[in-house]
Order: C-alpha cells, then sequence, then structure tokens
C-alpha cells in the first residue's frame, strides 16, 4: 500500500471513529493495567464483567495484595488462564508496592519487569494510559495489517515496526484502537464484512468482495 492510499485509509477511519478508545471498562491506570494483564486469550466483556465486582472491593495494588491469590482467583475464574493471572497480578502488585510507590511505570522496560507484562500489554498501557505512540498488536491488528497491506509483516514485531514506521504521525496514537475495533467488528478472520468497510476501496485484500448486506 503506497502513502497515498495509506493516508486515505487512516483518515477514513478517523472520519467512522474520531475519538476511539479501549473497550475495557476502568477509572485509573492501574485498573487499566489489570484489565490488559486479564484480557490475554479472554474477551473484554468477559474481563470487564469480573472487574466490575473485583474493583468495587479492590481495585488498589495494596487492597488487591491484601485480597489475595486464592480470594483473587474467585473473582476472576471465568477468564482463561485464571490461575496463573492471579498469581501474575499478586506479584505484580507486590512489585508495584516496594519499587514504584503503588505506581505503574511510564516506561516499557519498567513495564515488562512486572509479572504478567510483557510487549503487549506494556504497548497497551504506554498508549492508552500515558499517550504514548505506541502499537499494541493483537491477533486483530496482526490479520488488517496483513490482509489489507497496510504494513504486512511474518510475525507480530515485524508488523509493528512497520505500522510505527509507516504510519503518520497526526494518526499514531489513535490508530492502535482503530485496527483493533475494526478487525473485530468489520475485517474479522472468516467472512470479513466487505460491504460494511469504509475503507474498502484502499484494502488491498485479493479475496476482498462487496457484499451490500455487510
Amino acid at each position: 500500500m503506497n502513502a497515498e492510499k495509506r493516508y486515505q485509509f487512516l483518515s477514513r477511519l478517523r472520519q467512522e471513529n474520531p475519538t476511539p478508545r479501549t473497550e475495557l471498562q476502568y477509572e485509573s491506570t492501574f485498573e487499566l493495567l489489570i484489565a490488559v494483564i486479564l484480557s490475554a486469550q479472554a474477551t473484554d466483556v468477559s474481563v470487564n464483567k469480573a472487574t466490575k465486582e473485583l474493583y468495587a472491593i479492590a481495585n488498589t495494588p495494596e487492597s488487591i495484595y491484601a485480597l489475595g491469590e486464592n480470594a483473587l482467583k474467585r473473582y476472576i475464574k471465568t477468564i482463561g488462564l485464571f490461575n496463573t493471572k492471579a498469581r501474575n497480578i499478586i506479584r505484580t502488585c507486590k512489585t508495584l508496592i516496594d519499587q514504584h510507590q503503588s505506581n505503574v511505570p511510564e516506561t516499557r522496560k519498567e513495564l515488562e519487569q512486572l509479572p504478567g507484562v510483557g510487549r503487549k500489554t506494556a504497548n497497551v498501557v504506554l498508549n492508552t494510559a500515558f499517550g504514548q505512540p505506541t502499537m499494541a498488536v493483537d491477533t486483530h491488528i496482526f490479520r488488517v495489517s496483513n490482509r489489507t497491506r497496510l504494513a504486512p509483516g511474518k510475525n507480530v514485531l515485524k508488523v509493528e515496526e512497520k505500522l510505527l514506521k509507516v504510519i503518520p504521525d497526526e494518526f499514531i496514537h489513535d490508530a492502535h484502537h482503530w485496527l483493533i475495533l475494526y478487525g473485530r467488528y468489520v475485517c474479522i478472520a472468516r467472512n470479513p464484512r466487505c460491504g460494511a468497510c469504509v475503507v474498502y476501496d484502499q484494502c488491498e485484500y485479493k479475496a476482498k468482495k462487496m457484499d451490500l448486506d455487510g
């Protein structure tokens, strides 16, 4: 995809959704961090359901750490990999308390040192909470980038690097959310809804078809 097409592609996504945001529900940077840790291999809907109850009784590093691993599991047991996630969250809370004055750090290096936090989770927090120009490439962004040829790459890191290289500065902060939401609801894995696609003309997917029923 050339630069002109790419600009139109992103312009249309911006016009469609001028102020995108994550579908995870949170009221603080710490709540966001915990929600993103929980969201690995889980839906935002399932995470929001669990955190609504959890955050009502514990929504700080101190209160969740005091809750303990076993009690925490009861709140997140409907989420995949809840045993591992509970253990990592308790350890993350302890690290935040001991090393960061209970604040979520603002650097990738420090975030990735937290248990349960990898590159993708760190990128989400850096972008959503701190406004940094990062790209958290999940399965949706990977699919959209390769299918449309916006930023093709063989693995998530290559796609991340390509997106950061080719997306103009004016779009870079919001592009993360646009691409996730587009992959989730329009450019879906099976039977993409090409008829509902506002970037149909820019998309370079060879098998695209105009299904007016969307």
